[in-house]
């Protein structure tokens, strides 16, 4: 049994889970083109991930707004919730990154946090892609797992990263600011495979 196989409700919760996820692949986008730029001038980048971050935001009141409203949800009411939540915590962190590079004044950017941008758009480009199929999940399971494999690999980054900054000759304040500019990248890419976790319980509830 599909996920539409209930009683009419109201569908509209896909819609706006796939517009999360365009905003979250455009902000991952914009991170990457952002953390690529030779010339440094990042503001404008980190401005476009603001605007994407207040979008995202208005969906997810959106979200809340019509589950006070509607009857029958296409499914549990706490996961509809849970979900956009999450969805919406993918860009908040993707905004503190890039708001962090800017508050700390960096200047040059490590190939570690190059590599974070890379995966949160891959990690991002999965959950679109799994989103856009949630009424009729297909092909989810390879993207799940893509996205699990791609957790690993920021992972590894992380561990790297970190590795790097304390056993390298750094001074305490390129300490600090990296470290938290890792952290902040390394918490999206667990928020995007908590994403998945939350898809695939709700596949598997509806299925």
């Amino acid at each position: 049994m599909g996920l539409l196989n209930f009683l009419p409700r109201e569908e509209q919760y896909f819609d706006l889970f796939v517009q999360m996820t365009l905003y979250i692949s455009a902000a991952a986008r914009e991170l990457k083109e952002m953390l690529a730029d030779k010339n440094h001038d990042y503001s404008e980048y980190a401005q476009r991930i603001k605007g994407l971050e207040h979008a995202c935001d208005e969906l997810t009141h959106t979200v809340s707004t019509r589950l006070n409203k509607s009857f029958i949800t296409p499914f549990d009411r706490e996961d509809i919730y849970t979900m956009s939540t999450a969805l919406d915590d993918i860009v908040d962190l993707i905004d503190d990154a890039a708001r962090a590079i800017i508050i700390f004044d960096v200047q040059e950017i490590t190939d570690y946090a190059r590599d974070f941008a890379d995966v949160i758009e891959r990690m991002a480009e999965q959950l679109k892609e799994i989103v856009a199929t949630l009424q009729k999940p297909k092909n989810v399971t390879q993207r799940l797992v893509e996205i699990h494999r791609l957790e690993n690999e920021g992972d590894d980054i992380y561990h790297a990263a970190i590795a790097e900054l304390f056993h390298d000759s750094h001074d305490a304040l390129t300490v600090l600011k990296w470290k938290e500019v890792y952290e902040k990248l390394e918490a999206a890419v667990d928020r995007c495979e908590n994403v998945a976790n939350i898809i695939e319980s709700v596949i598997i509830k509806h299925t």
